[in-house]
């Protein structure tokens, strides 16, 4: 069982607060990513969780914008530190999120504590060996598309976890990656791409909005 005393005392942590929707949210975050990050393989296991990412923003005000169906169950991937999850339960959606990473499903568990989502569900989920049971109305992530290793192990749990008349949404910047991912999923889905641009400071990140649907064969 999580213990909100345990894991002050194992983490050094900062406070990000996030405006959505006129709704204030606070997220503890790694106060450094060294304990996270292995000196030997910097680049292929960087604590990607560990940062709120301008898509997570993006996405959480979508669907705090979205009408509630209470019967409409909601599946997170890649949920970092529990930004979209926690708005979108925070607004009333069902939320199931995940993580593979112990810490980063810590971090998440903590932030669920300190935002009162007590409705919220958190479980960890391995893409390559995902034992998670049913079947999930939507299909929610951001930031999720980075290695083309990892194109196969997503699309398999979209095939598992998607109902049949399901919806999938993802975030994510216009990287090679995802552009390439959605190129290959454009052969088994119907794919509408939106551009939504978020600013930060003087710059300005621009992110895709995709909804995904399977076509019918």
């Amino acid at each position: 069982m999580f213990s909100m005393e345990a894991f002050q005392q194992e983490y050094e942590t900062d406070t990000v607060d996030v405006a959505i929707r006129n709704r204030k949210f606070s997220f503890l975050v790694p106060k450094s990513l060294d304990r996270f990050v292995d000196p030997e393989n910097v680049f292929n296991d960087f604590p990607l969780w560990a940062k709120i990412w301008e898509p997570s923003v993006i996405l959480a005000d979508y669907l705090a914008s979205m009408p509630v169906n209470p019967e409409k169950s909601f599946l997170e991937i890649g949920s970092g530190l529990g930004l979209v999850g926690i708005v979108a339960s925070s607004f009333g959606h069902k939320v199931t999120m995940t993580e593979y990473k112990h810490d980063a499903l810590n971090f998440a568990k903590a932030n669920a504590h300190i935002n009162d989502c007590s409705n919220l569900k958190i479980m960890e989920l391995d893409w390559n060996r995902p034992e998670l049971e049913g079947t999930f109305d939507k299909i929610i992530g951001s930031e999720v598309i980075y290695m083309e290793k990892s194109f196969y192990p997503i699309l398999r749990l979209f095939r598992t976890y998607l109902k049949e008349d399901g919806e999938i949404l993802l975030a994510e910047r216009p990287r090679r990656s995802s552009i390439e991912f959605f190129r290959q999923m454009s052969e088994r889905f119907n794919v509408r791409a939106q551009k939504k641009i978020i600013r930060n400071g003087s710059d300005e990140i621009r992110v895709m909005m995709c909804s995904m649907t399977f076509k019918r064969m």
